[in-house]
C-alpha cells in the first residue's frame, strides 16, 4: 500500500519571510495526524528547536518545515497496515519522498527544500546531520523522548504499535532511552534540558518497578 498525498490546500502564495506556507503546513499535518495525539509533538518540537537554536545561524524556514513534516510516515493512513510491512517500514524515507510535494503545494521556498529533506533524513538518534538545523532538530527530537512527555508518548503506543505489545515493552524502551539518548545530545543546552527530564523519567521507571512487585506487566 502506498498512501496518497491528501488534504493539501491549493497552492498558496508566499507572504513575507514565512509566507502563508506555515499555516498551510500546520493545517495539513492537523488533517493527517492520526491518531490525533500525534499532532501535538510538532508544536512542542518546534518550540524546543527554537530554544536550542537561539543565537545560532539557523534558517527558521528550514527548521519549521522539517519539524512539521518529519513524522509524516508514522501517521495511520500513510504507514502500512499489516504488522509485517509496518515492522519493515522506513518512515523517514517516506517523509523525504512526500515532503517535497507538500512543501511545493504549500508555497514553501523551493530553493530550501533540499535543506529540509536533509534535516528530516538525519533527525533520528543514529543520524549524522550536516547542518546546524539538523543538529538542532535532532537534539530537540531526542528531548521529546525523555521526561514526562517521553513517558506519555511511549505508553500511549501500547497495543497500537508493533513495538509495544505489553507495558513491559514500553518500560524496556524507556530504560534504553534513558541510558542511551543523553550521550547522543550535541548541544550543551540540550544536555542541560535533559537533566530534569531524566530525573522525571528515572523516578517513573523506579516507581513502576516498585509498584509491580515483581509481577510481569
Amino acid at each position: 500500500m502506498k498512501p496518497k498525498l491528501r488534504d493539501l490546500p491549493k497552492r498558496v502564495g508566499r507572504k513575507g519571510a514565512g509566507g502563508d506556507y506555515r499555516r498551510a503546513l500546520v493545517d495539513f499535518i492537523r488533517a493527517n495526524a492520526k491518531p490525533p495525539d500525534k499532532f501535538s509533538h510538532q508544536g512542542r518540537l518546534y518550540a524546543l528547536a527554537k530554544e536550542l537554536g537561539r543565537g545560532l545561524a539557523c534558517d527558521d524556514d528550514v527548521v519549521f518545515a522539517a519539524v512539521w513534516l518529519h513524522d509524516l510516515g508514522v501517521f495511520i493512513g500513510r504507514r502500512p497496515q499489516s504488522p509485517s510491512a509496518l515492522a519493515a517500514w522506513d518512515h523517514v524515507a517516506y517523509a523525504c519522498q512526500e515532503a517535497p510535494k507538500a512543501l511545493r503545494r504549500c508555497g514553501f521556498p523551493p530553493e530550501k527544500i533540499p535543506a529540509v529533506l536533509e534535516v528530516i533524513r538525519a533527525h533520528v538518534p543514529s543520524g549524522r546531520p550536516v547542518s546546524l538545523e539538523g543538529w538542532v532538530v535532532r537534539d530537540a527530537d531526542m528531548l521529546e523522548q525523555l521526561g514526562a512527555v517521553g513517558i506519555l508518548r511511549t505508553v500511549s503506543k501500547v497495543g497500537r504499535d508493533t513495538r509495544f505489545i505489553r507495558f513491559s515493552d514500553a518500560l524496556a524502551y524507556l530504560h534504553r532511552q534513558a541510558e542511551q539518548l543523553p550521550a547522543l545530545l550535541h548541544f550543551a543546552a540540550a544536555r542541560r534540558l535533559a537533566r530534569q527530564r531524566l530525573r522525571v523519567l528515572k523516578a517513573f521507571l523506579a516507581a513502576a518497578e516498585a509498584e509491580a512487585g515483581g509481577v510481569e506487566w
